[in-house]
């Protein structure tokens, strides 16, 4: 885990003017369906403020490359809270990034259907890596420095042997084309996983109860709806 303290987003003058007392105190700086499910799951309410730039970073293994992108997605969604209107009180900011890593290599979503089939053979019949960054940004109130934390989670995916007719019919389906690695472990997939090491959910996209507990123990808990504790759904 690495704490940071003093990112400060340049403030427009008519900053107090621009506060919007409508947007959520938690964003999340992603589109990720599968991310927001996670985070409704925890009891956040939160507002989708989706990262567009461009994906660009100098680490060279997985682990650094998913925090700094991770960083880059935050702190681009906060300095746009800036510009577009900020929560009038304590904000949060959640960046997050997955990738996938087998045999020396950084496995992406898949241009079309020949790379999704190509990415899956080399996967099936072997283990390989997930990683997922995640940096949480905040700040008590407009104006104020931002804290910051920032980490990233490994998970050992094993696939069972996965013949090319079988492939096949999976990529047909779609359900590859816009998943790091060309596969989601909470899909059709999931039949060919023989088993996994490490956190599901970092596998789905966010490590959620590592993303709770980084947030509490830096000093800024995630703020959640009544009857939600520990990570978990009380009646659960």
């Amino acid at each position: 885990m690495q704490l940071f303290a003093g990112y400060k987003a340049c403030l427009p003058g008519n900053y107090y003017s621009i506060m919007n007392k409508n947007v959520k105190s938690v964003i999340l700086a992603s589109a990720s369906p599968r991310r927001k499910e996670l985070l409704s799951l925890a009891g956040i309410d939160f507002d989708i403020r989706p990262a567009v730039g461009k994906e660009l970073y100098i680490a060279s293994q997985p682990d650094g490359i998913v925090k700094e992108l991770s960083q880059h997605k935050a702190q681009e969604a906060a300095a746009n809270l800036d510009k577009e209107g900020s929560p009038d009180g304590a904000c949060w900011v959640i960046g997050a990034d997955t990738i996938v890593y087998a045999h020396g290599r950084i496995l992406g979503k898949p241009a079309d259907e020949e790379e999704a089939a190509a990415t899956l053979r080399l996967l099936q019949d072997s283990t390989h890596q997930v990683y997922t960054g995640v940096m949480v940004m905040y700040r008590e109130s407009p104006g104020q420095d931002w804290r910051q934390v920032v980490f990233d989670e490994k998970t050992d995916v094993t696939f069972y042997p996965v013949s090319d007719e079988e492939i096949a019919a999976y990529v047909s389906t779609k359900d590859p084309m816009d998943k790091a690695g060309s596969y989601a472990i909470q899909g059709p997939w999931a039949v060919y996983v023989r088993g996994i090491c490490g956190d599901y959910n970092n596998v789905v996209g966010l490590p959620l109860a590592r993303l709770i507990h980084e947030a509490k123990a830096a000093g800024f808990p995630l703020p959640r709806r009544p009857g939600i504790s520990g990570g978990l759904i009380e009646e659960w």
